[in-house]
C-alpha cells in the first residue's frame, strides 16, 4: 500500500524544489552553450527515452508500480508538456527576456489557484513575499515593455499550465511516488513528441524542424538532458507534495538565479547591480516564506 504525506515536511521541499530548478536552468544553459539544433519534438522522443527506463526501474525497485489515479496523474503530464511547448513556443517569437518576465508570473498564479480552490487567502506575509520575489524578477530582467505582440500571452499561458500542474500535484497526487509521476510526465513527452512529429519537416521550426542525425555527441548531451529532466520532474513533484505550493512558489523564483550563475560560468555574464537587488529580494522572499509559513498553508485539505 503506498505511504501518505500527512506528515509534510517543507524543508525537504524547499531542498527539492531548488534541486529541480537548478537542473532546469542548467539544462537551458546546456542547450544554449553546445548550440544545439535539434527540433523540440526531437528533444521529447530522445531525452526522455534515455530517462524513462531509469525512472521505470526506479519506481520498481521502490514498490510503485501505478499512481493512485491514473486520470489526475495524465492530466497532471498533459499540463506540464503543454506548459514547455506553449514557452518554447514563444521564444522565436519575442526576446528571452520578455518571454521569461511573462512565464514568471506564476507562482503568483499558484497563490490565486490555491486561495480559490481552498476559499482561503493567503496571508499578508505570503502575498508580500511573492510581490517582493516578482519585483526581483522585473530588476533581473528588465523586460522591454514598449509595445504589446500577442506572442507575450504564450509564455503567460505556460506559466498557467504550470501553476495548475503544481497545484493539482499538491491537492490531487500528493499521495503518489515521485518517480512514478517524472515516469508518467516523461512517457507523456515521448507520446507528445511522436505526435508532432506527425507535422514535422519544417525548416528553421524550433518546435516542427526536421530530424537531425543522431551521433556520439547527440548521445551524450540527450544523456545529459535525461539526467537534468529526472532531477528537475523528480524535484518538483517531491517539492509540491511535501510543502505548501504558496511557500514553495516563493523558491521557484531562484531558476533566475541559477540561470545568472550558469551565465557566469558558462558564458561569463555578470549581473548588473540591479540584478544583484534583485537575486537579493528573491533571497529574501523565499527564506521569509520558510521562516514563516502562513497557518493557512499549513492546514491544506486532506481529500485525495
Amino acid at each position: 500500500m503506498p505511504q501518505t504525506t500527512d506528515h509534510k515536511s517543507p524543508r525537504k521541499a524547499v531542498i527539492a524544489i531548488l534541486a529541480s530548478v537548478a537542473a532546469l536552468s542548467l539544462g537551458d544553459a546546456l542547450i544554449k552553450a553546445t548550440s544545439l539544433s535539434v527540433p523540440l519534438w526531437q528533444i521529447y522522443i530522445l531525452r526522455s527515452a534515455i530517462v524513462v527506463p531509469i525512472l521505470w526501474w526506479l519506481a520498481r525497485s521502490r514498490g510503485r508500480k501505478r499512481p493512485g489515479s491514473v486520470l489526475w496523474v495524465a492530466v497532471r503530464s498533459a499540463l506540464l508538456v503543454a506548459m514547455w511547448l506553449s514557452y518554447y513556443s514563444a521564444l522565436p517569437l519575442m526576446p528571452l527576456s520578455l518571454a521569461a518576465a511573462a512565464y514568471y508570473t506564476s507562482p503568483i498564479l499558484i497563490i490565486v489557484l490555491t486561495a480559490c480552490l481552498s476559499h482561503r487567502w493567503p496571508s499578508s506575509r505570503t502575498l508580500f513575499a511573492i510581490i517582493l520575489g516578482f519585483t526581483g524578477v522585473v530588476l533581473i530582467l528588465r523586460p522591454d515593455t514598449s509595445g504589446f505582440e500577442f506572442a507575450t500571452m504564450l509564455p503567460v499561458l505556460a506559466a498557467f499550465l504550470y501553476a495548475c500542474a503544481m497545484v493539482l500535484t499538491a491537492r490531487k497526487c500528493r499521495n503518489d511516488d515521485p518517480f512514478v509521476l517524472a515516469l508518467a510526465l516523461n512517457i507523456a513527452f515521448i507520446a507528445a513528441g511522436a505526435l508532432l512529429a506527425l507535422f514535422s519537416g519544417q525548416q528553421g521550426s524550433f518546435v516542427l524542424g526536421t530530424w537531425q542525425s543522431v551521433g556520439p555527441e547527440m548521445i551524450a548531451i540527450m544523456s545529459a538532458l535525461a539526467l537534468v529532466i529526472l532531477v528537475g520532474s523528480v524535484g518538483a513533484a517531491i517539492a509540491y507534495q511535501q510543502g505548501p505550493p504558496a511557500m514553495i512558489a516563493a523558491f521557484d523564483y531562484s531558476y533566475l538565479l541559477f540561470s545568472l550563475v550558469w551565465g557566469v560560468l558558462f558564458f561569463g555574464e555578470w549581473p548588473a547591480a540591479l540584478a544583484v537587488l534583485g537575486i537579493a529580494m528573491i533571497a529574501a522572499a523565499g527564506l521569509m516564506s520558510l521562516l514563516h509559513p502562513p497557518p493557512a498553508d499549513r492546514r491544506k485539505e486532506t481529500s485525495p
